[in-house]
Order: C-alpha cells, then sequence, then structure tokens
C-alpha cells in the first residue's frame, strides 16, 4: 500500500492537472448555443450515420408508393 508521502505526492499531482483543465476551460470559446457547441460532434460515428439511416427509411416507409423519397 502507498505510504503518507507517495498519497500526498498522487494528490497534489492530481490537484495540479484539475487545476490545469480548468485553466484550459477557462480559456476556451464559448459558443453562441448549446446547437453550435454539438454540431459536427459525432456526425462520423458509424451508429449515427446508422440512425440517420434508420430514421429516413422510417419516414419514407409511410409515404404512398408514388411518391419520391426525401432528400437526405
Amino acid at each position: 500500500m502507498l505510504d503518507e508521502k507517495d498519497l500526498e505526492q498522487r494528490v497534489a499531482t492530481l490537484e495540479h492537472l484539475v487545476a490545469e483543465l480548468n485553466r484550459r476551460i477557462d480559456g476556451a470559446p464559448v459558443p453562441r448555443n448549446w446547437l453550435e457547441k454539438v454540431t459536427g460532434s459525432i456526425s462520423d460515428e458509424e451508429a449515427f450515420v446508422e440512425a440517420l439511416e434508420f430514421g429516413r427509411a422510417l419516414r419514407n416507409a409511410d409515404r404512398p408508393p408514388d411518391a419520391p423519397d426525401e432528400q437526405p
């Protein structure tokens, strides 16, 4: 098990890293709204693309056979 000095050093290191992360967050530009913050964040994920295709197919399933499919 860790002795007290090692534990204190590890806690000090973690505190330093947390402070550094907080400085980075504080310096980051703030998006105007939530949508700007998340736009494009998962668009390259395969599951996201599959979900879009599933949603499109579901919406098109109720269309009459002679109606054109919606555009992506």
